[in-house]
């Protein structure tokens, strides 16, 4: 328990530091952007005078001022986009890293036995998609015995990764409810017992 106090503490104090440099970094790039604008402006101001436009300098310094920031919020929308993703990326490794209670799944197993198809989806994933797709599965690697294996190649190379990935969500899914749980169609489950109780 120490240990994991102290590795929670680690993360804590990284995504922390994490956080003050991507401020600091967000800060410093605004400075930029206001000395860059400003600076430009002026300059433009300076070429006006010297060409002798008819249009007052201060008129194109405030359009490309709003217009630098339209491009500042945009890029800030764009970093906390990320910042997002970050986090919950973060939250997916400590799922990953916490070790594993009795009565709860493996993940690596999960996934592992998952990349040779939706047979390893048996492991840990709801019995009414694992059953249908490792049946299908089975159909699908007779119709390969009977094809070249460069044509199937391609459709191992997209279908097994994309079967580890369901098979370790599969795992997670059981650790954190208890049971299997089912990740395509449960939405019309739902709205089906909804609509029986209403």
């Amino acid at each position: 328990m120490d240990r994991l106090a102290a590795l929670e503490a680690e993360v804590k104090a990284e995504s922390d530091a994490q956080r003050t440099r991507k401020e600091a970094a967000l800060a410093k790039l605004r400075d930029q952007r206001v000395t860059q604008t400003s600076e430009r402006d002026q300059l433009r101001a300076r070429q006006a005078e010297l060409v002798g436009r008819k249009r007052t300098p201060v008129e194109e310094p405030t359009r490309r001022a709003d217009h630098a920031r339209g491009d500042d919020a945009d890029h800030l929308e764009d970093i906390g986009g990320a910042l997002e993703l970050a986090s919950k990326a973060n939250r997916v490794k400590k799922e990953l890293a916490r070790p594993r209670e009795k009565g709860e799944k493996s993940w690596a197993i999960s996934g592992g036995l998952s990349l040779m198809g939706p047979v390893g989806w048996l492991y840990a994933g709801s019995w009414r998609e694992a059953v249908p797709a490792t049946a299908a599965w089975a159909g699908v690697l007779a119709l390969a015995s009977f094809l070249p294996v460069f044509l199937m190649w391609p459709v191992f190379m997209v279908v097994m990764p994309l079967s580890a990935i369901t098979g370790v969500v599969y795992a997670l899914q059981y650790n954190r409810t208890g049971k299997r749980q089912r990740l395509f169609g449960g939405d019309k489950d739902k709205k089906r017992k909804q609509l029986r109780g209403g």
